[in-house]
């Protein structure tokens, strides 16, 4: 175990241990050492520390010293992410290792396309995943002590293991096997039914329930066993993403102003994901997380299903697999990290990935909290980041 720990080292920790084996070449040469011993060989420099410093280190610091990292989900993958982020420390042996594991070269994947195969399930969650973490490392190099001052993290569906990662849970090659395997499961139970997901943004008024309810009906009727229509991502107030078969899914959009739906769109994904027909995943993803040493993170993660904080490794090998059939709570887990007593300030929150989707949901939680929000770029090698 760490001699010394402190919340100021938490996040230090985890990307000096990165690092370091990283450094040494991807693989670590003892696959089954534990993230808490890779730690220690990471942070005995960083141990011999003054009195003066360690004093510091226990001084409770304010909301607006501190920040959080949101993770984006499969979605926000395009063609050229990952540009803006090479020249980094460790970001090509991120890449890498991710092609020792991965069987194929993610990174020329990431910068050239084809987008129609950069888009597929199989190789937009790795591509999601790999490139969200280098974006931690674009932002460890230019703002360090935004990394080491992160107090929570979350992150929307494979973004959570980024997040599991990030926060010192997973080991970096061991999370990305446990990826790979997702996603070729998930590849492969959305091809089994004909199924997607479409964007709802409803009004006060709107029943999601009934609106499912009904489709479900309708399915019925035209001869399809077992239909399956539910909201599978919670995203703000009045804005949902349903999942199920394809005709559930047409039924609602002909019949939109029936449900007062303000707006629908069909999500470019072949999959229902987030619900029962993702059922083909849940054994062989839980057979890989089997074999993944999982610890207890450094800073709190909130759990996708549940919107809690993980507190046991145990509970994150389950709810990593119970997250495959179950709804993505992101607006409850919006509420859960940023809701506070009035006056209170709000941390500085930094989307590290693709895309900005987060963020524009961030704003629609809460617009106090959206206003201390950062993106990090992940396609051009800016000097400013956008916020």
């Amino acid at each position: 175990m760490l001699s010394c720990w402190s919340p100021a080292m938490a996040l230090r920790a985890p990307w000096a241990a990165a690092r370091r084996w990283l450094s040494r070449g991807g693989i670590p040469k003892h696959p089954n050492a534990s993230v808490s011993e890779l730690l220690q060989s990471a942070t005995v420099e960083e141990d011999e520390g003054t009195e003066d410093e360690e004093a510091a280190r226990k001084v409770r610091r304010a909301p607006a010293e501190v920040s959080v990292l949101l993770f984006p989900g499969q979605g926000s993958q395009f063609v050229g992410m990952g540009r803006g982020l090479l020249r980094y420390p460790n970001v090509p042996e991120l890449f890498r290792v991710a092609e020792d594991v991965l069987g194929y070269d993610l990174l020329s994947l990431c910068l050239e396309g084809p987008g129609e195969q950069l888009d597929r399930t199989v190789h937009s969650q790795p591509a999601v995943f790999v490139s969200s973490l280098a974006a931690v490392e674009k932002l460890h190099h230019q703002q360090p002590m935004v990394v080491e001052n992160c107090v929570a993290a979350a992150g929307f569906s494979i973004g959570e293991y980024a997040a599991l990662v990030f926060a010192g849970a997973i080991d970096y090659a061991e999370a990305l096997y446990a990826v790979k395997v997702r996603a070729e499961a998930m590849q492969e139970a959305s091809e089994a039914v004909p199924s997607g997901m479409i964007t709802v943004i409803g009004r006060r008024n709107s029943n999601y329930a009934t609106a499912c309810l009904e489709a479900r009906e309708y399915c019925k009727s035209v001869g399809i066993e077992n239909p399956v229509c539910e909201v599978s991502n919670y995203l703000f107030p009045d804005g949902r993403v349903i999942a199920g078969h394809l005709q559930a899914l047409e039924f609602l959009k002909k019949n939109s102003k029936k449900y007062s739906f303000a707006h629908v769109k069909k999500l470019p994904v072949s999959g229902a994901f987030h619900t029962e027909l993702m059922e083909l995943a849940v054994e062989p993803v839980s057979e890989a997380l089997k074999s993944v040493n999982i610890q207890e993170p450094l800073i709190p993660v909130y759990s996708n299903v549940d919107s809690q904080k993980y507190k046991q490794p145990k509970q994150i090998q389950r709810s990593l697999v119970k997250q495959l059939v179950s709804p993505v709570k992101w607006e409850q887990t919006m509420h859960a990290i940023y809701e506070r007593k009035k006056g209170v300030a709000f941390p500085y929150t930094y989307e590290v990935g693709p895309g900005k989707q987060l963020g524009a949901i961030l704003k629609s939680c809460n617009l106090k909290a959206w206003t201390f929000y950062k993106n990090i770029e992940v396609s051009e090698d800016d000097s400013q980041e956008e916020t």
